[in-house]
């Protein structure tokens, strides 16, 4: 009787109890459709999507200090599931060119080319060289000049990433990049470091 009380107070109080908790994760994780790209264990207690554009300039921040270390210590241990969505955003045309090309890349080769133009990405602003840097991506992916020009043109694709970032973007309100949503939860927006993203998982996560 006295945790049956205990509970009742805890979700009077807004506080999530532990059976909020594991519905929360098991709705998340229902909410990752085919189109989403995604890295880890489907079945992991927590499930982040984070919103980015690789145009970003705050989404590569994340990417290359932060994400490593996330990777490694939740995704690769299988404690959390990870969901990246795409938004175009900053540049359109470059974040809209390096998702096609990610795509076109194949599955396995996506976070590959994606984690390529976040570390290229301050080069290109400052030169403009564009074009030639995401060539010498694709190539590195293993594919041609030729096949990247008819990936970043096939208008089908692009309609389909627009539909894909309208459809994301509209299930939590995303406005802005990067949007850290943790178990059905947008709990930030833009940069945060690996102590706060450490915080927010365990926060969510339902206790074993």
């Amino acid at each position: 009787m006295h945790s049956r009380r205990l509970a009742i107070a805890m979700l009077a109080l807004g506080v999530p109890t532990l059976g909020t908790l594991a519905a929360r994760a098991a709705t998340a994780r229902k909410a990752v459709t085919t189109d989403d790209v995604s890295m880890g264990h489907s079945r992991a207690p927590v499930t982040v999507i984070e919103y980015a554009s690789v145009a970003c300039p705050v989404c590569a921040r994340f990417n290359n200090d932060v994400f490593p270390d996330f990777k490694r210590k939740y995704i690769d241990t299988g404690k959390v599931f990870y969901v990246a969505r795409e938004m175009l955003v900053h540049n359109p045309q470059l974040a809209g060119a390096g998702y096609l090309l990610a795509r076109c890349a194949g599955e396995d080769k996506y976070f590959q080319v994606t984690d390529a133009i976040y570390h290229a990405q301050a080069a290109m602003e400052l030169t403009g060289r564009y074009r030639q840097s995401l060539v010498k991506i694709a190539q590195d992916a293993g594919m041609t000049e030729q096949e990247f020009d008819a990936c970043t043109q096939d208008a089908a694709a692009a309609a389909a990433l627009n539909t894909r970032v309208n459809k994301g973007a509209a299930l939590f309100d995303v406005r802005s990049t990067p949007t850290f949503v943790i178990n059905g939860v947008k709990v930030a927006e833009g940069f945060i470091s690996m102590t706060e993203l450490e915080q927010f998982i365990a926060n969510a996560a339902p206790a074993r």
